[in-house]
């Protein structure tokens, strides 16, 4: 048995781990510790908030005791939106309190891109626009990789973005495609999307990356575990497979 742990904040799109812990084979748990989300904003000085050492210290000891093996944060613009730097250093202050590896969705999108191997990318960005840019920012400082075309739907708040429905998704992904992008990405953690991965990527015609999806790809990848399940994408799909 392999012990995943996230931290996840609020109430809005939580219902896609236990549909990945499913997709994800009987050898695999997942374990989901909420933060407070606070005031509900897509506002650069709310979102560096949610990030707060204390609250998320609290959420490791939780997820320590409860056997996780590693620990995501899984809130993207709150692990972006101070850049680069900073987001690495959320991160080692995570795997300290944690006392286990740790990552972040934003470091997963990272990591993804480069596992699917992708050069160019889009960005569906349910944000506002400057929080969109801060994204692409994060992305092109740490990475390389260029970004061809951001898609903002400037939604307010991630209740809005709970209450997107598969038909509302499909249209932000179609809306930010770009000829020129490898792959799509879509960095919200309220919005549900691992029941739409495989009709994104057929739509498409490329990998999707969604902040949920790498977020446990991302604990899989700090727990050396390859898990071959292709309902949840392209990125789960990668050689060397471990069947489930």
């Amino acid at each position: 048995m392999t012990a995943l742990g996230f931290i996840y904040p609020g109430h809005s799109a939580e219902d896609d781990y236990p549909r990945m812990e499913q997709l994800l084979g009987s050898d695999i748990r997942v374990d989901v510790v909420h933060t407070e989300l606070g005031e509900d904003v897509r506002r650069v000085d709310v979102l560096r908030e949610t990030g707060a050492p204390g609250p998320l210290a609290e959420a490791c000891e939780q997820l320590r005791l409860s056997g996780a093996e590693a620990v995501v944060w899984v809130n993207t613009a709150g692990s972006f939106v101070d850049g680069w730097e900073a987001s690495r250093e959320q991160v080692r202050s995570l795997a300290v309190a944690a006392g286990m590896p740790a990552s972040s969705a934003s470091f997963a999108f990272a990591h993804a891109v480069r596992e699917v191997g992708a050069r160019r990318v889009a960005v569906a960005a349910t944000y506002p626009e400057d929080v969109a840019e801060l994204f692409v920012r994060f992305l092109e400082e740490g990475t390389g990789v260029r970004v061809t075309s951001v898609h903002g739907a400037g939604a307010a708040t991630a209740a809005d973005v709970a209450a997107w429905g598969p038909d509302r998704v499909h249209e932000l992904v179609l809306a930010a495609d770009h000829p020129d992008a490898d792959a799509v990405l879509v960095p919200d953690s309220a919005l549900h999307t691992v029941s739409s991965l495989p009709a994104l990527e057929a739509a498409v015609g490329k990998p999707v990356l969604t902040a949920n999806q790498v977020s446990a790809w991302e604990a899989l990848r700090l727990t050396d575990r390859r898990v071959n399940a292709p309902e949840l994408g392209v990125l789960f799909t990668r050689e060397p497979l471990v069947q489930v």
